[in-house]
């Protein structure tokens, strides 16, 4: 890849994530302000792979992300990384702490702070922000000169984009779980999919054919008669009316797997679409304790027994 995007501006930790990754030490790296405008780059071709949000371990998985891989020209996960997220509170010099009324931020960061938020600043309002250091470069821009209803005076952000900005940092570590991280992929246009390793992961959305009691179950049952563990599970709005949903899904399990490929045959016969969004070395590393790659010898034994059967 010689340029991949990620969800900017500089500092956020979509770039942290993107430093972590052998790719980006030959590519060159472009902030978007948008997951949209990220992923819609990639699929125009201007970039070859972009670094995008799509879970958290306290908010669960990221709207923007999972809605643009729904829907669009198709695109491949074909990586991700999991990073720990620490903030701070930053305001311009001068700022203290009883002098702020406002505090912006990405939702997934301010519902990571929510603890902080209400001991230290009760009563703060809360200014969304299209990523945590949009807000940190738009503080240190002057934020607080904006209309009233969008001003404000905090930022929580990565320490890095604080200092690099000038602001100063009014408090440290001030998430309210010191165990959070958030899960980022690296997404491609349609291409070879990475091999298998044995501790891998397969991405889908499943779009059901019609609205039924036992619906969901049908589907998880293409999972559950394979043994196959599913690692996240979400409903998303499709848009088109009101209770009509479709299913993001991650499974332990690539897709060169028997039992795996079994599954999304299945699937396919029986949901409207099976958007396949890719198969992927797992960031960990690490085998699933149960699943396709613990279970395997039982897998083919059973296999080797039903050809057996035939003579």
């Amino acid at each position: 890849m010689e340029r991949i995007g990620y969800l900017g501006p500089a500092g956020t930790f979509s770039e942290v994530a993107l430093r972590s990754r052998p790719e980006s030490r030959s590519a060159s790296a472009e902030p978007y302000g948008s997951v949209d405008a990220a992923l819609g780059a990639l699929r125009e071709g201007q970039i070859d792979g972009a670094v995008v949000p799509i879970e958290n371990s306290i908010e669960g998985g990221v709207p923007a992300t999972l809605d643009s891989l729904a829907v669009g020209e198709p695109l491949r996960v074909v990586g991700e990384m999991v990073i720990p997220v620490t903030f701070v509170l930053a305001a311009r010099p001068g700022t203290a702490l009883g002098d702020i009324e406002a505090v912006s931020t990405h939702p997934h960061g301010w519902a990571q702070v929510r603890r902080f938020v209400a001991q230290r600043l009760p009563g703060a309002r809360f200014i969304p922000s299209t990523s945590t250091a949009a807000a940190a470069v738009d503080l240190a821009r002057g934020a607080d000169t904006w209309h009233a209803a969008t001003a404000y005076q905090g930022a929580v952000c990565h320490e890095m984009v604080a200092r690099d900005h000038g602001l100063e940092i009014l408090a440290s570590d001030i998430g309210d779980n010191k165990a959070a991280v958030t899960r980022f992929v690296l997404v491609a246009r349609p291409g070879s999919i990475p091999a298998p390793t044995g501790a891998d992961k397969t991405s889908v959305v499943l779009f059901q054919k019609l609205d039924h009691p036992g619906g969901l179950m049908g589907l998880l049952e293409q999972f559950a008669v394979r043994g196959i563990n599913l690692t996240r599970l979400e409903s998303r709005p499709t848009g088109e009316s009101l209770g009509q949903y479709c299913f993001s899904v991650d499974l332990e399990g690539h897709l060169h797997d028997a039992r795996v490929a079994e599954a999304l045959m299945g699937l396919h016969r029986v949901c409207a679409e099976v958007r396949f969004l890719g198969s992927y070395p797992t960031a960990n590393g690490r085998s699933p304790a149960v699943g396709p790659a613990h279970d395997r010898p039982a897998y083919d034994e059973a296999q080797a027994w039903l050809r057996g059967l035939n003579g």
